[in-house]
């Protein structure tokens, strides 16, 4: 399931391809960041620097030097310490950088001083994100100016600096199979986890108890940690986007929704699904749910090849304000509504976005000017919804305070798409029925 490390090495090879001859790449590991006190807040390596390299550990950098004749990949790390390993767990060292993680270089993260600025001298072009890590980018340019400050002496100090992500995320933008694997066992136990939610749902639980279920659910599979925040909102809370209090109780006759998806081998999914808190869908809560699954089904069908990245998000841009129309909920012509945007007042999100190491992943949405085309190994979101604020006074009571929102992740495919989350029901005879089984 794992990503090889033959993997991270042809990563390494084609990204120095594309860099400009006698360059240097540049990244840094992520820092550890403190919690409160002497407790750190636990340590997930940052996702460029995993992709191209898989290693854990923070205090380290990566250099990579095309053509380097002693070895292009470089690696800055921790020395082994067995005192500190005692506290706080393994160190792979200079000898595991090289064994286990294919550096062919690697060097104590002490002597960084000593050895990089001689790497960096005599480069014309250093690939490096500036603005990510402010302390790394003081200590990077203080490099450079020591180099500038020895000109006279025939020291040659780069000429340009140049953003690695413009080369990188379009990288990583493309799964490779190891990668949609990896997603697709991450979108198994999310659907899981949802599906163990619709069973232990009921009035009188709280939303964080409801969503100790899920965590239970990815942990219990390998999946140590949630990709973000999880959502459960009952309720009117369904209607605030980001909402992550979930401290309420969850009340017979709402709806629950939840937003929720592990993180397998730091990579992500992201599912969310409504369902009535007793189990079966009101009128209203129907007619709503029916029009937004509409939207999802046909805009899945829109995300393939040939299609540009903004074709699924107009699909259910025109069907929900079809619906809403034919609902009462907006009055006009369908085609003024659409151009004045009025459909935003209940939906007023996105369809999707990238996903992959990150829950919003990297790459590009518009190339030059105009929307991206779809292409296999890109994998995506389609998440419409509809959220009825509980204080719009414009709209029958009997609507108000209904959030509802239906999102699974998408690997676009040679010949269409693969919903990798489908193992958790949607519609709405299978929500009931399942719920119903559980409950009888």
């Amino acid at each position: 399931m794992s990503i090889r490390p033959e993997e991270f090495q042809q990563r390494r090879a084609e990204l120095m391809a594309q860099m400009e001859p006698n360059s240097i790449a540049i990244l840094a590991a992520a820092p550890e960041r403190t919690r409160n006190r002497d407790v750190e807040h636990p340590y997930r390596q940052d996702s460029d620097f995993w992709y191209l390299s898989g290693f854990p550990e923070p205090e380290a950098v990566m250099v990579l030097l095309p053509g380097r004749e002693h070895g292009e990949y470089v690696l800055f790390c921790r020395e082994r310490d067995r005192a500190r390993e005692i506290w706080d767990g393994y160190r792979a060292g200079q000898e595991g950088a090289v064994a286990e993680y294919g550096a062919d270089d690697a060097f104590p993260i002490n002597d960084i001083d000593d050895i990089l600025p001689g790497l960096v001298e005599g480069r014309n072009r250093v690939y490096y994100d500036l603005g990510r890590d402010a302390d790394f980018d003081r200590r990077l340019m203080g490099w450079v100016n020591a180099i500038r400050e020895r000109v006279r002496t025939g020291a040659q100090p780069p000429g340009e600096f140049v953003a690695l992500s413009h080369l990188l995320h379009d990288m990583r933008l493309f799964k490779s199979k190891a990668e949609a694997d990896l997603m697709r066992r991450a979108g198994q136990i999310s659907a899981g986890a949802h599906v163990r939610a619709m069973k232990a749902v009921r009035p009188g639980l709280y939303e964080y108890q409801l969503e100790a279920e899920y965590l239970h659910e990815f942990m219990r599979h390998g999946a140590r940690s949630p990709a973000y925040p999880s959502i459960v909102g009952g309720g009117a809370n369904g209607c605030v986007l980001h909402y992550i209090e979930n401290s309420a109780e969850l009340k017979d006759g709402d709806l629950v929704l939840v937003d929720a998806g592990c993180e397998l081998e730091n990579y992500a999914s992201d599912i969310t699904r409504t369902f009535p808190v007793n189990g079966t869908f009101s009128g209203e809560q129907r007619a709503l749910y029916e029009l937004v699954l509409r939207s999802q089904y046909a805009a899945i069908a829109d995300t393939h090849p040939g299609h540009h990245w903004n074709v699924p998000h107009e699909t259910v841009v025109r069907i929900l304000t079809e619906g809403l129309v034919d609902l009462g909920l907006l009055k006009g012509k369908v085609d003024d509504l659409i151009e004045e945007m009025a459909y935003q007042r209940f939906y007023m999100h996105r369809t999707g976005h990238w996903l992959g190491l990150d829950v919003h992943d990297v790459g590009d949405y518009r190339v030059g000017g105009e929307w991206r085309q779809l292409e296999p190994g890109m994998t995506l979101t389609v998440e419409p919804g509809l959220y009825i604020a509980p204080d719009d006074d414009t709209v029958e009571e009997r609507w108000r305070g209904i959030g509802i929102r239906i999102e699974d992740d998408v690997l676009v495919t040679k010949d269409g798409c693969e919903v990798l989350t489908g193992d958790v029901p949607k519609d709405i005879d299978d929500i009931e029925a399942l719920m119903k089984e559980v409950k009888s």
